[in-house]
């Protein structure tokens, strides 16, 4: 296909709050969603890719080095690093040239290696193949888990009895939970998606009883609220967390007893957060309700309401989360946006900060299943350090080496340099921006840049290794991700301070981010590749609709573009507890106003765009397939200049894009190749 598809319009125009608005591409989202079968749907889909394949034809050589050189930095026969639970090491390994983990364990006291879940003999066959939840029984007899063969995020929850390796009979559909055993090791909890792939209960089934006789122990009422199941840390409590993005609820459960009255901790109340861990009877209760930054307060199980300040907040110590164990309790958090691990004694004192070599970095626990742990795994990682794991012993503060992550290809970090960086923001805010570049880069305005941010839902983007990313840098690139508002990277407020009617902040940032390092020749406009995912790809629909001129190339991946028509219809799953983030445009004529005023959709104009790469997955049930469609098919109509625009939708995937570790490598050596084709680096 020489020429781009061209879709129909068809007129479809609907009003509210006496606002008449026209769709001609409304078409593209087939009314028997999720169901896919429109024909016409189908027929411009498939259209699509098909010039997709014939544009990027040309430049399958160079997608195909990008694969071998990303594939050559993996090692594919890599394992983790065995960690005890109760009477076992458990520990997961890749065999070479395979895309799935195998799942092992062995007796602490010594014996064979034990193959408990084969990743590989479940995905054969299918074009998809994902795991969910994975639970050991307390016992250790039984293992729950749960797939996904197409993308759609609903479960199949399967219960394998490891001491035969037979499968139960005992099969859930549609869940979409974590899974959590009572101590008995006779059931677990888990919870159901609802026809809107919302999960609203919390269910418990006792192995061997037909799963029509499972116990709903709680159900919500809530449409804008999700429910997920899990445990304290000393495994007593079974936790029932309630909350959309900005309010929660907990109630507890004897882990013991399941059917017991569960406890409610506090009832919601709007706008505030919390979730807790218990020792010895004394719930430690994470909360945000006197400050953004977050408190940690405690209360006795027999009175969970009556809470005493234990930690207070800090304006500069960001607290993201408490874990207890049995002889100290962990606190994590970010200072001045850098992670910072502080362990802390249950008869007080100052606490212990574990240090970390870097001026910017990623770090936090890592799996630490037992209660009683005198040593703990961390990991850690850098722009410029692959990922390391380490242990860390409490009584000493020594850490020690397990693993770093290994490059088969080869890796030398001396070739490579990195640095956090300020730029003012129009309204004088300073944005911080993590860099790395090759040290013989140019400052002089003359290279590409490669500008990552996501922007949304409070959550951060960490300054860690990539190895595909090595693909950019080796050809003269520098690579930069702005920690922009709409992430907490710097706190709550820095979240608060990019939502609701405060939302321009996050595209203002990433714009002014991108004019700082022009100002300060790290590239120049129409020299810089642009990328964002999700909501990150609402982003990047934003700023090419705001500042064309300034990109030379975009990837928006499952972008989130037709922001006014999803928050309008509160029959799509994620729509009601959505409203929190975005706001209820449906009952708000302020909030109607203000997402029409910068949906990417809603705003594409006849102007001329960057030559752009739109992807989509047909199964995707948090962005859905027709909102890239939609908005490739109005830019094709609208836009006034020449350039590549592409739209790839992945009929047998989701939001996550195709699955098993290979595959999605081939999928980003062809948006790399689409940088480089477009930046004229081709090689």
């Amino acid at each position: 296909m020489t020429k781009p598809p061209v879709a129909e319009r068809r007129q479809h125009s609907f009003t509210t709050h006496g606002v008449t608005i026209e769709d001609p591409y409304a078409w593209l989202k087939d009314p028997g969603y999720p169901d896919v079968a429109d024909k016409d749907v189908l027929a411009y889909l498939e259209a699509e890719n098909a010039y997709f394949e014939s544009v990027m034809a040309p430049h399958k050589a160079l997608t195909d080095r990008l694969y071998e050189e990303m594939k050559g930095r993996i090692k594919e026969d890599d394992a983790s690093v065995p960690q005890k639970d109760g009477d076992w090491l458990y520990w997961t390994a890749f065999e070479t040239g395979g895309q799935y983990r195998k799942w092992w364990r062995k007796p602490v006291a010594g014996g064979d290696d034990v193959l408990i879940l084969d990743e590989p003999a479940l995905a054969e066959g299918k074009e998809y193949f994902r795991l969910g939840a994975f639970s050991v029984s307390e016992d250790g007899r039984y293992l729950a888990y749960a797939i996904d063969d197409n993308g759609s995020e609903r479960f199949e929850v399967r219960v394998k009895d490891l001491a035969s390796g037979e499968h139960l009979p005992d099969v859930i559909p549609g869940m979409l939970s974590e899974i959590v055993w009572t101590t008995d090791s006779t059931g677990f909890l888990y919870g159901l998606a609802n026809e809107q792939w919302r999960t609203d209960n919390a269910r418990y089934h006792r192995l061997g009883t037909p799963i029509a006789e499972d116990v709903e122990l709680f159900k919500e009422a809530d449409e804008g609220f999700r429910v997920g199941v899990s445990e304290t840390s000393s495994r007593k409590w079974i936790v029932i967390a309630s909350g959309d993005h900005v309010t929660s609820e907990i109630y507890l459960l004897p882990a013991n007893e399941p059917l017991a009255t569960p406890i409610l901790v506090s009832p919601r109340k709007v706008g505030r957060e919390y979730d807790v861990d218990e020792h010895d009877g004394t719930l430690f209760i994470h909360t945000n309700d006197t400050d953004p930054n977050f408190r940690l307060c405690t209360a006795n199980i027999a009175a969970p309401g009556e809470w005493a300040e234990l930690i207070g907040p800090s304006r500069h110590f960001y607290m993201t989360g408490v874990e207890c164990f049995r002889d100290f309790f962990i606190v994590d958090g970010r200072e001045d946006g850098l992670d910072q691990i502080e362990i802390h004694a249950y008869e007080g004192g100052l606490p212990k900060r574990i240090a970390f070599p870097e001026a910017s970095y990623d770090a936090g626990l890592g799996n630490n299943p037992e209660y009683d742990m005198q040593v703990l795994r961390v990991g850690y990682e850098s722009m410029v350090t692959p990922g390391t794991e380490y242990d860390y012993d409490v009584a000493t503060g020594t850490l020690t080496t397990l693993k770093v992550q290994e490059i088969p290809s080869g890796y030398d970090a001396s070739k490579y340099g990195t640095e956090r960086l300020k730029i003012v923001a129009r309204d004088g805010t300073e944005v911080p921006v993590s860099i790395v570049y090759p040290k013989d880069f140019p400052r002089d305005g003359s290279a590409p840049l490669f500008l990552y941010a996501y922007g949304a839902y409070g959550y951060a983007i960490p300054p860690g290794f990539s190895t595909g990313r090595l693909s950019l840098l080796d050809r003269g690139f520098a690579y930069a991700i702005a920690h922009i508002r709409g992430g907490d990277d710097l706190g709550q407020q820095w979240y608060l301070d990019g939502k609701l009617e405060k939302r321009a902040n996050t595209f203002n940032d990433f714009v002014d981010v991108a004019k700082g390092l022009i100002a300060d020749g790290w590239t120049s406009a129409g020299k810089i590749a642009i990328a964002g995912r999700s909501a990150g790809g609402e982003l990047m629909g934003a700023v090419v609709n705001s500042d064309p001129g300034l990109w030379g190339a975009v990837i928006a991946d499952v972008p989130f573009v037709d922001v006014l028509n999803t928050m309008l219809d509160a029959d799509l799953p994620l729509t009601p507890g959505e409203w929190p983030e975005w706001g209820n445009p449906i009952e708000d004529k302020a909030a109607f106003d203000l997402i029409r005023g910068y949906s990417p959709y809603d705003q594409v104009t006849a102007q001329d765009y960057p030559p752009m790469f739109i992807s989509g997955g047909l199964n995707d049930p948090r962005v859905t397939y027709w909102e890239p469609a939609k908005w490739a098919a109005k830019l094709r109509e609208l836009k006034t200049d020449d350039n590549i625009l592409l739209l790839k939708t992945n009929m047998g995937a989701g939001h996550g894009g195709k699955s098993g570790r290979f595959e999605s490598l081939r999928e980003a050596a062809e948006e790399h190749a689409f940088v480089l084709w477009q930046l004229g680096v081709e090689e």
